[in-house]
């Protein structure tokens, strides 16, 4: 009898997923039953659009596939954190213990991402995570079945940015203006401690509180500082207000703009025009590539949802292929997580939308070849981040010995890992 129908998930916000109905299968039939995914997302709240695209990417790629793998129907079980820590391990108790979902994946803030971590570590359930990308939970505190399959930490990104910056740019003066909580931290301290290594100096670090609605002040004093440049770690709505107001107060095209890769994703410049374009950001993705690969997923993605993929749903869309090729080499066998685990961490994914080879260090993290992007317009107007440079094989540790880089303290507000001039 097929147990499985397709219905509405939680919330105005949530997609179309399948789950089983009546009773849960037993463990002798699981591995010829479905193959149970538990999908966390924020899809109310503040952060629901990024969450719905986190949802969207991760379904496309298994509806592309028939929504099987290796002669298993694959169920996903969608569940909403609200950008809520203490929901988030609500939210995972009830897909491991009432759902029986064979893994996790998903969240999108540190805190949802970290509650549901150390609620796998005590399960040892596998937890997936394309997006959180609080450093330490591949560094300092490492969970074992916790790996960022298809995601990235947070100093990652910034590191070659820097380089581009002193290096190419020759920029040799920076101010930095950042979100004040912890992915805004890590961020800036990629950037900071990079730039300053390489003989650059940070003349001032600004921090706001998340949901800014004027940025004239911090702006005045940037304006003001003497910088050739200005760094800016921003996300969502605060991105979008940031650029908008950088470009009203006469700085567009006067002080160039670095940013963090959030800065100039698609859910923040969509609305925007040219006054988002000139804006050098690094990540491993860029939706503006003329890679093959890159070009078709894109496709694929406007065809679905009518919009150019976010970082979201291009990370979950990975995350997708690369469980999928897990499970292809398993040959659908997930009761032996150790054994599964095993699997995802050896994979050489090579046929993602990034057209380019990808691996995990010893640490559970990606190693990536990471684009310095511009942001430019389209000739339909729209605006997208296209590859300018391109830095090879680009881990989490970037130049540094891992060891030897752990024994500094995490990023914070009051460590920046600023090299004194």
């Amino acid at each position: 009898m097929d147990r499985r129908n397709f219905i509405k998930t939680v919330g105005a916000a949530a997609t179309v997923s399948t789950v089983v109905t009546g009773p849960w299968i037993s463990n002798a039939m699981a591995q010829t039953g479905p193959i149970r995914i538990g999908l966390i997302a924020p899809l109310t709240g503040v952060l629901a659009a990024g969450g719905k695209e986190l949802v969207e990417g991760f379904e496309l790629y298994w509806k592309q596939n028939g929504l099987t793998i290796a002669g298993r129907p694959v169920e996903i079980v969608i569940e909403d954190d609200a950008s809520n820590p203490d929901t988030a391990l609500q939210k995972a108790r009830r897909l491991v213990e009432q759902r029986n979902v064979d893994f996790m994946v998903g969240s999108i803030l540190a805190n949802t991402g970290l509650a549901i971590a150390e609620y796998a570590k005590t399960t040892g359930t596998p937890y997936f995570i394309p997006v959180v990308a609080a450093d330490d939970l591949t560094q300092r505190k490492r969970i074992p079945n916790v790996v960022r399959v298809a995601g990235y930490s947070a100093s990652q990104m910034p590191r070659p940015l820097a380089d581009f910056a002193y290096k190419v740019k020759k920029v040799r003066k920076i101010v930095t203006i950042s979100q004040d909580y912890t992915f805004g931290h890590e961020q800036s301290g990629g950037f900071s401690q990079t730039f300053t290594e390489l003989g650059g100096k940070i003349l001032q670090q600004f921090w706001h509180p998340l949901n800014t609605s004027d940025f004239s002040p911090y702006l005045a004093q940037i304006k003001n500082s003497g910088a050739d440049a200005v760094f800016a770690m921003e996300t969502g709505a605060d991105a979008n207000r940031f650029i908008k107001q950088y470009s009203n107060f006469g700085l567009q095209g006067k002080m160039p703009m670095f940013g963090a890769m959030n800065l100039t994703d698609q859910s923040v410049i969509r609305t925007l025009g040219k006054e988002a374009t000139g804006i050098y950001s690094s990540a491993h993705f860029a939706e503006g590539s003329t890679n093959v690969a890159t070009v078709r997923f894109v496709e694929q993605y406007q065809a679905a949802y009518n919009k150019l993929p976010s970082l979201y749903g291009f990370a979950a869309y990975s995350c997708a292929m690369w469980i999928a090729e897990a499970l292809k080499l398993a040959n659908g066998v997930v009761s032996d997580s150790a054994a599964f685990l095993k699997i995802i961490n050896s994979i050489e994914l090579t046929k993602s939308p990034l057209g380019r080879p990808v691996k995990l260090d010893s640490y559970g993290n990606p190693i990536y070849d990471v684009f310095i992007r511009e942001t430019q317009l389209r000739p339909d107007g729209k605006v997208w981040n296209v590859p300018i440079e391109v830095y090879t094989g680009v881990s989490q540790f970037f130049n540094y010995d891992p060891e030897t880089y752990m024994k500094q303290p995490s990023y914070s507000r009051d460590f920046q890992g600023i090299k004194a001039s």
